[in-house]
């Protein structure tokens, strides 16, 4: 059996055209599949989602804009990984994972230890990117005599580190 002909049936038996919904997410993320900030790879030709009488919703899955939403409003909704990519990083960024006064924890990690301490970040920044933090402390007095900033990347929301080689 060919393709076409694949599809053709599988569209006159009520299920969604896969091809139009790698269209759409093309589309949405501005790349085609297998390029960078595009659809890893096309939708599962194995899937059988019901025909959707509604327009598709597509948006962005997540803080790092790694996967695609498509959704059937009232019905089915699917994933699509993102490719590993430029666009991805631009979005991270264009996303800041900790912003200036956020409370963080900062973990000073060496060759089998890690020690934190809670702190406040002094600046803005993605996953991966490098800030100013201060430590602080519930001592009033140790807090004010604590002026020391230090730079340190970021893990995840909330949390820094500093490697100790």
């Amino acid at each position: 059996m060919s393709l076409a002909l694949g599809l053709t049936l599988a569209a006159a038996a009520g299920f969604a055209d896969l091809d139009a919904i790698d269209r759409q997410v093309a589309a949405f993320t501005g790349a085609p599949i297998g390029a960078p900030g595009g659809a890893a790879n096309p939708v599962d030709r194995r899937l059988r989602l019901q025909s959707c009488g509604a327009p598709l919703a597509v948006a962005w899955n997540g803080m790092r804009r790694d996967s695609v939403l498509v959704q059937c409003p009232g019905g089915w909704r699917i994933f699509v990984q993102v490719a590993n990519a430029t666009l991805g990083a631009v979005a991270a960024e264009a996303l800041p994972a900790v912003t200036r006064g956020d409370a963080v924890t900062i973990a000073v990690q060496g060759d089998g230890f890690t020690v934190s301490q809670p702190g406040e970040a002094l600046e803005a920044g993605p996953v991966g990117g490098w800030i100013r933090v201060r430590p602080v402390s519930s001592n009033a007095a140790a807090a004010a005599a604590n002026k020391d900033t230090l730079r340190a990347q970021i893990v995840r929301p909330g949390m820094v580190a500093i490697p100790v080689p």
